[in-house]
C-alpha cells in the first residue's frame, strides 16, 4: 500500500507541478504585456505647472495624441474654493499620433508650456486664452534653416 500511495502522491505532485507553470507561464506573460514602454513611463498622461510663479495653473497632456488642457484653483466666496479648468482650444486639440510631453521654460512670468513631440522635435507653445487652452502651430527647424544659421527669425508657425 505504501507503493501504490507513494505513486498516487508522485503523479498529484507532478501534475500541480506542470499546472503551476503553466500558470506561471501564464503569468509572466501577463505583466509582460501590461509593463508596455507607455505603462512603464507612468501613465497615459504627462501634467507641468505653468513657471509663472504666482500662477497656480497645471497643463496636462496625453501623451499620444497631444491634447493639452489645464486646471487651476479659484476663490468662490462661502466655499473652499473650486477647480476651473480650461479644455483644448485651437491647435490644442489631438494631433497626429507621436509622442507628446510638456517642458516649461524657466520664464518666472510665463503663463504658458511647450508641448514637444519627441519622435518629430515639433514644438508649440501653449496657454489659456479666452478659457480655453491654445496652441501655436508645430515648429521644428529643419536641417536647411540650420545650415543658413541665423537669420531672421520665424515668425510662428512656419518651417523652413
Amino acid at each position: 500500500m505504501t507503493t501504490t500511495t507513494t505513486a498516487t502522491h508522485e503523479a498529484r505532485f507532478a501534475a500541480w507541478r506542470a499546472a503551476s507553470t503553466v500558470a506561471l507561464a501564464a503569468a509572466v506573460l501577463a505583466v509582460g504585456l501590461l509593463a508596455s514602454p507607455r505603462a512603464l513611463a507612468g501613465g497615459a498622461f504627462e501634467f507641468m505647472p505653468a513657471p509663472q510663479t504666482d500662477l497656480n495653473r497645471l497643463y496636462r497632456i496625453d501623451r499620444v495624441t497631444g491634447a493639452v488642457s489645464s486646471c487651476q484653483y479659484a476663490l468662490k466666496e462661502g466655499t473652499v474654493g473650486v477647480t476651473l479648468c480650461f479644455g483644448p482650444g485651437e491647435g490644442a486639440e489631438a494631433q497626429e499620433p507621436g509622442e507628446y510631453g510638456l517642458v516649461a521654460s524657466n520664464h518666472e512670468r510665463e503663463g504658458g508650456v511647450f508641448r514637444v513631440d519627441y519622435r518629430t522635435g515639433e514644438m508649440s507653445v501653449c496657454y489659456v486664452f479666452e478659457e480655453k487652452v491654445v496652441c501655436t502651430p508645430p515648429e521644428t527647424v529643419s536641417p536647411v534653416a540650420a545650415a543658413e544659421g541665423a537669420g531672421t527669425p520665424d515668425t510662428t508657425g512656419t518651417t523652413r
